[in-house]
């Protein structure tokens, strides 16, 4: 019999399929569960402003009709929000969108990506797509990251230094010392991505954006934000990009699909920047429930990593997969990682009280 080559790039051998967690529709199923704890996508359970839904449906009336293809009025105000001009900035369908048209428009086979690890698969899965090979930095024995190994391996002329801050699961951040040190440390050819997902549960807190180095970083330098944390609309999908950069921009542009963020998306980060109160009460949620979780778990006697996301990440000391499930029979899902050395740590978001509160019992109960 003979075996019918595959139609697909050899690339794709190196991936797997992105683990998006669980739905409550799925949790929802299962016999004996009555009620959901939903601490698996790092979502905002306050969710979006009330003046979103009412924007929303003003724009119904146009579905119809293409969006602005480059987001022209959340460019606007973007721009006005960050002090700069909308040439500086990119949108996309989710951040994770800019970072698959990052890797598309500046990744060549057998270049080479510095990233930190445990980390968000996407860092990784873009650049081994396009054939590049990835050099993880790890997180020292304290749990901390490697600055050290991480300046060192930054100063050699790679193509694409790409890490989150706060990291993604583990929580971890560097300081504005740090940052600095690997920034200044970046070989000036270099393309640098910060992925900023989190910075607004971090800013202030011993944590500072890489955004005032947009006016002095010698190379290109790419930050990545979200709407879908804090902001509270993950599910209309919508991100966007600060660089300092033109030809970055450019081939940005160019890469991107046309009309990658919807008309429903846009019209709601316009009408979520005109309301960023919403913004402090999440994360003001999240940092006074955060260290009631960490202080619950660590009462259990596990590891739980210092975090400045709105998630822990702890190691449960025992197959995650296995603890995950028997924590969806007490109706809470969580995230069990599945990256080679993390097989036994979760990822838990920090959500309202009572669904915290049902994490810390069913946890404590099935340990």
């Amino acid at each position: 019999m003979t075996t019918q080559p595959s139609p697909l790039r050899p690339e794709l051998a190196r991936l797997a399929p992105y683990n998006a967690g669980l739905t409550v529709e799925d949790v929802a199923k299962r016999p004996g569960v009555t009620r959901i704890a939903k601490l698996g996508s790092n979502e905002n359970p306050l969710g979006p402003d009330p003046a979103i839904p009412q924007a929303l449906e003003a724009a119904l009336q146009h579905i119809a009709i293409y969006p602005n293809p480059s987001g022209r009025a959340l460019l606007k105000k973007l721009a006005t929000k960050h002090g700069t001009s909308a040439d500086r900035l990119v949108l996309g369908n989710g951040s994770e969108d800019l970072l698959a048209v990052l890797a598309r428009a500046v990744l060549r086979p057998g270049d080479r990506v510095v990233t930190l690890y445990p980390s968000f698969p996407l860092h990784e899965d873009y650049a081994r797509l396009m054939g590049a090979e990835v050099t993880r930095i790890g997180l020292t024995p304290e749990g901390r990251i490697d600055i050290e190994a991480l300046v060192h391996a930054v100063a050699s002329p790679v193509r694409l230094v790409l890490f989150a801050n706060p990291m993604n699961p583990a929580g971890v951040w560097l300081s504005p010392q740090e940052l600095g040190r690997v920034l200044d440390a970046v070989h000036p050819e270099t393309v640098t991505c910060l992925d900023e997902a989190y910075h607004e549960y971090a800013e202030g807190d011993g944590y500072a954006s890489a955004e005032a180095r947009l006016a002095t970083h010698r190379g290109p330098l790419l930050i990545l934000r979200t709407f879908s944390k804090a902001w509270g609309l993950a599910g209309l999908r919508v991100g966007y990009g600060l660089t300092n950069n033109s030809e970055l921009k450019r081939g940005l542009d160019l890469v991107r699909t046309p009309f990658n963020v919807n008309i429903m998306a846009q019209v709601a980060a316009e009408a979520a920047l005109d309301h960023p109160q919403s913004v402090a009460e999440a994360v003001a949620l999240v940092r006074r429930e955060r260290p009631r979780m960490q202080n619950g778990i660590e009462a259990l006697g596990l590891r739980v990593l210092p975090s400045r996301g709105n998630f822990l990440f702890f190691d449960a000391a025992r197959p995650a997969a296995d603890l995950a499930e028997a924590l969806l029979e007490k109706g809470v899902i969580v995230k069990p990682w599945r990256q080679p050395g993390y097989e036994t740590w979760l990822r838990v978001s920090v959500g309202k009280k009572a669904d915290n509160d049902q994490f810390l019992s069913a946890l404590a109960t099935v340990l």
